[in-house]
């Protein structure tokens, strides 16, 4: 039998400096700003109630357990938490079993936090459902995961979705000011100090995660020296050895990780091939991953070079997986062909910019119904609503295209998001598509005058 320790030797175990460091208001929260500013819906909810169902999506480390808590406690809701990980259907109906206890015998609202949510499959989703519904719980769901792919949509429909981001380095120079002059919680009992560029350094090695910083600060306290005067000393050569992974991979060179990829893609962009390969071999020498510049090639593919050159797209793949089946160094010239061949290739961001165009008019229309004569008759109910009545095959017709016809729902009828430039293929296709408006304008004079 394991003996309990006494109260006064439980208050000495070692409890993490990230742990400790928890904020418990809003106050005390650092980042979130374009959610947390007053005025916005989750400040609203903290500050006035009442709270609801919701789910934090973002990366490793920006608070997102934090913020749960912050809000059962600003709101006087009870706060249980599960792990997607460790609970199952049993766990969950255990859980709603005492929040409606809590309920129905204190008056007592329970949040729920369900760490990982995105793990759990769809039944342990559907679960939540009737007590939300009912409110006896209120759900508040972390994830890393895109919601819109992992979550079903009932239970994304009974909650908001809230984006946390990653933490800028001016947050966490921010998070470590507060634990060198917290006394109780973090370090400022010790009279800590950072020499020239050590927080900076410490900061960029995050990576935006404030859970790894502080695990990093812990560790950098350990190597600290003490100067004459009493205090300890955090320089740059204990930032270097307690994070020489992350700097050696990220920032060898001396510089911004982030700087110097922005500077391959801008680079690449403005056609500059010479300019290009500087960067990626400045980057490569730096230590980076050269599968992280492979995945940023097929960015800069699709965003800069589109339809301008598909061929773009398809050497970008190419390269990749030529580096995946070489390695380095043979697969760091595959590379190297891939970005000189996109900054010598023409440039067009149509294909970006119809994508926002879309997206922006679905953000502004909602969820728009799909035409009839689009939708197939499948069953004898659908072929009685008249599903798929008047779609015209477009085989059928001349040069494969029904002139006239909309693709759209009736409300976007006459919208248009994609603008091909005069770039390459790009040329052809607009030419071809004002074509195909012609075609469309010449049918419906015709019905006009019919």
């Amino acid at each position: 039998m394991v003996e309990s320790l006494p109260t006064e030797q439980l208050s000495e175990l070692y409890e993490p400096l990230a742990s400790r460091m928890r904020p418990r208001n809003l106050q005390e929260f650092v980042g979130q700003d374009h959610i947390l500013a007053p005025g916005q819906p989750l400040y609203q909810a903290i500050t006035n109630g009442p709270a609801h169902s919701m789910i934090f999506w973002g990366p490793p480390g920006v608070g997102k357990t934090t913020l749960a808590s912050i809000v059962a406690d600003s709101t006087g809701c009870r706060f249980e938490s599960l792990s997607a990980v460790l609970s199952g259907v049993k766990d969950i109906r255990e859980a709603v079993s005492r929040a409606e206890h809590y309920r129905q015998g204190r008056s007592q609202q329970t949040i729920l936090f369900v760490d990982e949510v995105h793990r759990f499959n769809k039944s342990q989703q559907d679960a939540f459902l009737p007590h939300i519904e009912n409110g006896t719980i209120i759900l508040i769901g972390a994830t890393t995961e895109n919601p819109a792919f992992e979550l079903n949509n009932a239970l994304l429909s009974r909650c908001r979705v809230y984006v946390l981001k990653s933490l800028g380095d001016e947050h966490l120079i921010e998070l470590l000011n507060k634990v060198l002059n917290d006394a109780e919680r973090g370090l400022g009992s010790k009279k800590m100090l950072f020499g020239p560029r050590a927080a900076e350094a410490l900061a960029r090695a995050a990576d935006g995660d404030a859970r790894r910083l502080l695990n990093l600060l812990e560790l950098a306290t350990d190597l600290a020296r003490e100067t004459q005067n009493g205090a300890t000393v955090i320089d740059l050569d204990i930032v270097l050895q307690v994070t020489q992974e992350s700097l050696q991979r990220f920032d060898k060179g001396g510089d911004l990780f982030y700087e110097q990829i922005s500077a391959l893609h801008k680079s690449v962009r403005g056609s500059s091939p010479d300019a290009a390969l500087y960067w990626f071999v400045r980057m490569l020498d730096a230590g980076c991953d050269p599968l992280y510049i492979a995945r940023r090639t097929l960015r800069m593919a699709s965003e800069d070079i589109g339809n301008a050159d598909p061929r773009a797209l398809q050497l970008a793949l190419a390269g990749w997986e030529t580096y995946r089946r070489l390695g380095s160094p043979e697969g760091d010239l595959a590379l190297a062909q891939v970005v000189i061949y996109l900054a010598c290739a023409p440039k067009s961001n149509a294909v970006y910019e119809a994508t926002g165009n879309a997206r922006k008019s679905i953000q502004q229309t909602g969820s728009l119904e799909v035409p009839l004569h689009l939708r197939n008759a499948v069953t004898d109910l659908a072929r009685e609503l008249g599903h798929g009545e008047e779609y015209c095959y477009a085989h059928d017709e001349a040069g494969a295209y029904v002139a006239g016809e909309n693709y759209l729902p009736e409300q976007l009828k006459d919208a248009e998001f994609y603008f091909p430039r005069e770039a390459g293929l790009e040329s052809r296709i607009k030419e071809k598509l004002e074509h195909l408006k012609k075609l469309d304008r010449a049918s419906a004079n015709r019905r006009y005058k019919d």
